[in-house]
């Protein structure tokens, strides 16, 4: 069975959005993977179709009902986990992708307000998922980002998976450098390394290349590589 992406959203025109594009596009079209998006006020009660309030305690904004978007859970079918875009989500790493797209899919709540009722992300079990710290207007466009990733690691997405294996996170370090024709540009040559055809020195100088730009660059990745390496997990 192909991934399935379920949506619950305020807004789910904003979808398929840039998914519905390039690689995603193209495979959404092939069917290698599916995507619902579901408006969270098909499930209001009121005339109005009211889906918020003010919180509890006082403070600016509102939240989502819990009973309105408990309704939506409910009332979605859908296969995988239940996620929840939420700045105070643990970090959308490769690692998380990988899992995800190994899935069967998954529901994703999209969040909007000051955020939504502490009783359904624990009664309905929902993980919440961060894609950095920044705040945003809502969980579409983070929901975006996390299928964005997830799809391209589904089988037959990417024409060579091994492309994969060298990018930033896959393995703990960022990417390596990249060039192209012209060799020489703006007085500027490509690193002569790279056009020796000697690939045991052309690995070595990648793999030179991605440990330095990780330690200047995210010594947080650094040192956790290197906690890793002690461990003897590497």
């Amino acid at each position: 069975m192909p991934f399935a992406a379920t949506l619950l959203t305020l807004f789910p025109a904003m979808f398929p959005g840039p998914l519905g594009l390039s690689l995603a596009g193209r495979a959404l079209k092939e069917g290698l993977w599916s995507l619902e998006a579901r408006d969270i006020r098909d499930f209001a009660t009121d005339r109005h179709r009211t889906v918020d309030d003010h919180p509890a305690g006082g403070g600016v904004g509102m939240v989502l009902k819990p009973d309105i978007l408990a309704a939506a859970i409910d009332g979605t079918p859908h296969v995988g986990p239940r996620l929840l875009m939420s700045p105070r989500g643990e970090p959308l790493t490769q690692a998380l992708v990988a899992e995800l797209a190994a899935g069967p899919g998954a529901l994703i709540v999209c969040g909007r307000f000051e955020g939504v009722d502490q009783r359904v992300i624990e009664r309905r079990t929902l993980r919440e998922v961060s894609v950095g710290d920044y705040i945003l207007s809502g969980g579409e466009p983070a929901a975006l980002v996390l299928l964005d990733a997830v799809v391209r690691l589904l089988p037959g997405v990417m024409g060579k998976l091994e492309s994969a294996a060298e990018e930033s996170f896959s393995d703990g370090l960022l990417e390596h450098p990249h060039y192209t024709k012209p060799n020489l540009w703006e007085d500027t040559e490509i690193p002569e390394i790279l056009l020796s055809g000697d690939h045991k020195a052309i690995a070595a100088w990648k793999r030179r290349q991605r440990e330095d730009l990780t330690r200047r660059r995210r010594p947080d990745l650094w040192a956790r590589l290197q906690a890793k390496n002690e461990r003897g997990e590497g």
